[in-house]
């Protein structure tokens, strides 16, 4: 069973900022493949969901993955839907009660 991932607004607008942000630093290309890979992560969770670390706490069901050690995907699985709520890049603090805010 494939799930339906959807892309909370704000995490798309993060997954924007680490493109900009790489493009600055290292160029297109290097942005390119950075955040090919992390969308690829992503879609990757509609056929395998149960990936990433649980974290108890506030919001229910909530996973962590980590990609290339520089950045890690925040997510909930609820029925067949996969959703994405935050990308964090660089070490940021992945914290419930921001992502309490995106529910």
């Amino acid at each position: 069973m494939d799930y339906y991932v959807h892309l909370h607004e704000l995490a798309q607008v993060e997954l924007d900022l680490i493109y900009e942000t790489i493009r600055d630093e290292a160029g297109i290309s290097t942005a390119r493949s950075y955040v090919g890979g992390l969308y690829d992560l992503i879609e990757g969770l509609a056929a395998f969901p149960a990936r990433g670390t649980v974290r108890p706490g506030p919001v229910p069901g909530l996973r962590i993955i980590g990609y290339r050690r520089t950045a890690s995907i925040a997510f909930i699985v609820e029925g067949d839907q996969v959703t994405i709520l935050g990308v964090f890049r660089r070490g940021q603090n992945v914290t419930p009660q921001m992502l309490k805010k995106r529910l």
